[in-house]
């Protein structure tokens, strides 16, 4: 039997907001302060995981898992990261990616619910949120309602598993009261979103592909599809659409 979608769970950085690799270019520069030898190749493959897990794994590359200053040094490569990440949203412009406020305009008139979840902690998602307006509205555990422009906001601190791991996506369903995760699709522009949506088990993990990562790069992972822009979501949710009114019939 098909099922309505109730829910799109979409990725921030490089999905919704707008990422000319600035992320990684804040990452490169904290590895480079604090003596984290890494490739921008290496940084850009492990773009959507919770950032200080991102630090303890290349560390780990670097120096072995039992070196015993290894934590001394994510501890400071990671503090020394969200210094920059936090200045460079704090003084740069903010813009939704192409076609996102379509989307979400589009969703809405169909009463389908919105969340965002992301790799930053919260401090920088409230910041991104704050100046697209998107904050406006949300609760303390920044979940909205029919008038808001999202429905929720998750981020990697406030899960016990970042991505890969489903746990973001399934506290948004938790939140928003969407019990099947077939009337979930997820949307996200790099492997570990996509990932993250496989693994939840929703309706379907889609790549977007004018984000972080071209399509070449995605279609190496599993998924159920690829959108140029967020926006070309609106044909899978017509199609299911029609699919539900003839089944019907």
């Amino acid at each position: 039997m098909i099922q309505p979608i109730e829910l799109v769970v979409f990725d921030m950085a490089g999905t919704t907001v707008q990422d000319r690799h600035e992320v990684e270019m804040c990452f490169l520069e904290a590895a480079s302060h604090t003596g984290l030898s890494v490739t921008p190749e290496r940084v850009l493959a492990l773009q959507g995981y919770s950032k200080i897990y991102v630090f303890e794994l290349l560390w780990k590359e670097m120096i072995g898992e039992k070196h015993p200053d290894l934590q001394e040094f994510v501890n400071n490569s990671y503090e020394i990261f969200c210094s920059i990440l936090e200045h460079h949203y704090n003084t740069s412009n903010i813009f939704p990616t192409d076609g996102c406020l379509e989307i979400f305009n589009f969703l809405k008139e169909r009463e389908i619910k919105i969340a965002l979840t992301t790799g930053f902690y919260r401090k920088v998602t409230n910041i991104i949120l704050g100046k697209l307006g998107w904050l406006n509205g949300l609760d303390s555990r920044y979940v909205g309602n029919k008038n808001t422009t999202i429905q929720a906001s998750i981020a990697s601190d406030e899960v016990l598993k970042g991505r890969p791991e489903p746990q973001m996506i399934h506290r948004a369903m938790s939140l928003l009261g969407v019990h099947d995760s077939m009337k979930v699709i997820n949307i996200g522009d790099t492997p570990s979103d996509l990932k993250s949506g496989i693994r939840a088990g929703v309706r379907m993990s889609l790549g977007v592909t004018n984000g972080t990562h071209t399509r070449q790069q995605l279609s190496v992972h599993r998924n159920d599809g690829f959108l140029s822009k967020v926006s070309d979501l609106k044909q899978f949710i017509k199609n299911i659409d029609h699919s539900l009114v003839y089944e019907k019939v």
